[in-house]
């Protein structure tokens, strides 16, 4: 026998989830229980095992002595018979990453709640998924991508994963969601909205069954599943999704979703954005793999080099898929490509940190950033996306698009959807496909911080390139060079220092983060009246600045700088060129 789980909520305002795992063969030497200390998809020690309330065993009816052997582990004393653990867990994260439990709704990934059997995690796994008797919890139904095996209309039931590692793969939602299901190549898919939402679910599956489509096309036309699931949660304010192998869970804020009376586009483009996203990873990290992910080791951190692949491929993707299926037209997506290009260059840190060490250090750096991450860290997420959109381009300039970036991505699904990828392989994969000397591109992208050839890449593909100080210009017009102070301050109330520029204005007249700017050139200022300010002082003008450290007032000299000009702005370029025009609609699929 198999060890068999049964989650319940008794009382969903308490935000507690009552977890039992029976096992019927205990190790006769005592038998350990362990939670995982990270979730795979987040790249963070999560501790899931803080959330522990309460633990205890039993066997036959009576205790059985258990102790806590490290952080995340537990050991029953031996015993003959049946072996059940009790867990009681706090839920209250909201997040897609742990648990939750109100009267409204219930959640759960494995990861934050279940506990492997160790010995016994590599065979079948049963879950039993209580209905909740409270009244909060009326017209719950559960829904899924993990397979049922007896379950009642509203999902209650018995399910089964092949492994543990299955197991914690299918996030559970428990609360009254709409869905509206749709096909694409011929799979079904379907969309669970919890949370409060006016929005229109037959637009959103209308436009999510597009890119659906095109992705699995890109593929080879054949879904690596046989059913997905989008969870989604609709909040007044958040923003994520995480992968799993046939379904995800994404958070989003309800203003975002389509309605039938006007909406939020750019809102609406960034839910559809997430949502590319994270279908993508059902062939890239789900499938292929880092060899450093192959098996998962839930105990610690699991470093890897290569997530400006498996991110940051994903992120150039997620968009260039809105486009390929026609659900952005172009304009729309190369400002979309522009915001990712000024958002990676106006941080110092794309200077400092390479984006292997970038994906090394995303445990300690990533996803825990401080005041000092912009100055010495790059996102393997933008950079990354950024460094496929130049390899796209530069096999298809000296291919004459006979290779693209898709036909690379076509032959890793080949020769790599059950073949761990090590460090490397994708850079011979990519010689190999296109017959190109690659080296000397990978080297410079992912191991020095030298700047990509975009701006001769894009041209190439007749896209113009431009550079602004701080916004867009609408035209042509040259604008008057903009002030800058150097640092970022927060956006409401007091103007309170979040983040200094190395060697900016700020950073000369001592300025640090978490300072309080009281006056500036002798004018009080705020949040808000402090950028308006700036507007009306000149590059080189030197003010006075009045701020708070600690409760003592200071005074400085401050010389402002100029704005630099690090806001990207790309647009179609008129050509009657046939094969530049050709290699241009090749590209955006249009």
């Amino acid at each position: 026998m198999n060890p068999r789980y049964t989650v319940r909520c008794p009382d969903p305002r308490r935000h507690q989830w009552r977890v039992s795992v029976t096992v019927e063969q205990p190790d006769p030497a005592g038998q350990r229980f362990c939670l995982p200390v990270w979730i795979p998809g987040s790249y963070l020690v999560r501790e899931y095992a803080r959330h522990v309330v309460q633990a205890h065993a039993e066997s036959a009816d009576q205790p059985v002595a258990l102790v806590k052997v490290d952080k995340h582990s537990w050991l029953a004393a031996p015993c003959s018979g049946p072996l059940t653990l009790h867990l009681t867990v706090y839920a209250r994260d909201e997040s897609v990453r742990g648990a939750y439990v109100d009267d409204q709704r219930a959640y759960f990934n494995g990861a934050a709640i279940l506990p492997w059997v160790v010995g016994q995690s590599d065979g079948p796994q049963a879950l039993h998924i209580e209905r909740p008797t409270d009244t909060c919890a009326v017209g719950w139904q559960v829904a899924t991508a993990m397979s049922s095996v007896t379950v009642d209309a509203d999902g209650f039931g018995d399910y089964t994963a092949a492994d543990y590692d299955e197991l914690i793969d299918h996030p559970v939602e428990v609360s009254a969601w709409q869905s509206v299901a749709f096909e694409a190549a011929g799979t079904p898919h379907r969309i669970v909205v919890s949370g409060q939402h006016h929005g229109d679910l037959a637009r959103l599956a209308a436009d999510v069954q597009r890119v659906c489509e095109w992705q699995i096309g890109l593929f080879g036309g054949q879904a690596p599943f046989a059913s997905y699931t989008f969870l989604l949660l609709a909040t007044s304010n958040g923003y994520g999704g995480l992968e799993h192998r046939a379904s995800t869970s994404l958070i989003a804020r309800r203003d975002h979703l389509p309605r039938a009376r006007g909406h939020d586009d750019k809102g609406y483009r960034s839910l559809l954005g997430l949502f590319s996203h994270e279908y993508f990873h059902s062939w890239l990290v789900k499938r292929i793999k880092p060899a450093d992910f192959a098996p998962y080791d839930l105990a610690g951190e699991n470093l890897t080099r290569q997530l400006w692949l498996f991110e940051g491929f994903t992120s150039y993707y997620d968009d260039l898929a809105l486009r390929r299926s026609g659900v952005i037209d172009t304009p729309t997506y190369l400002e979309l490509l522009a915001e990712t290009i000024s958002r990676v260059h106006a941080v110092p840190g794309h200077r400092v940190q390479t984006l292997e060490d970038a994906s090394l250090d995303a445990w300690i750096k990533y996803y825990r950033p401080d005041e000092n991450t912009p100055n010495v860290a790059v996102s393997y997420y933008a950079k990354g996306s950024l460094v496929a959109l130049a390899l796209d381009l530069h096999l298809r300039r000296e291919t004459a698009g006979r290779v693209s970036l898709d036909t690379v991505m076509q032959a890793l699904w080949a020769q790599h959807a059950e073949a761990p990828l090590h460090d490397g392989d994708f850079e011979a994969l990519a010689e190999a496909v296109s017959g190109l000397s690659l080296a000397a591109f990978f080297e410079r992208a992912l191991r020095t911080t030298e700047t990509l050839p975009l701006p001769d890449l894009l041209a190439a593909t007749g896209v113009d390139w431009r550079w602004s100080a701080g916004k867009a210009a609408a035209n042509d017009t040259p604008e008057p060079a903009m002030a800058a102070l150097g640092a970022k301050v927060s956006t409401s109330g007091a103007a309170r220092v979040s983040h200094i520029t190395p060697d900016g204005a700020a950073q000369r007249a001592g300025l640090a983060v978490g300072d309080e700017i009281i006056a500036m050139d002798g004018w009080r200022v705020d949040a808000t009246s402090l950028p308006e300010l700036l507007k009306a002082l000149a590059p080189g003008q030197t003010v006075s600045v009045h701020s708070a450290r600690d409760g003592r007032l200071r005074e400085a000299e401050l010389t402002l700088d100029a704005a630099p000009a690090d806001t990207c702005t790309l647009a179609l370029t008129a050509s009657d060129d046939p094969m530049l025009l050709q290699q241009r609609a090749a590209w955006l699929g249009a």
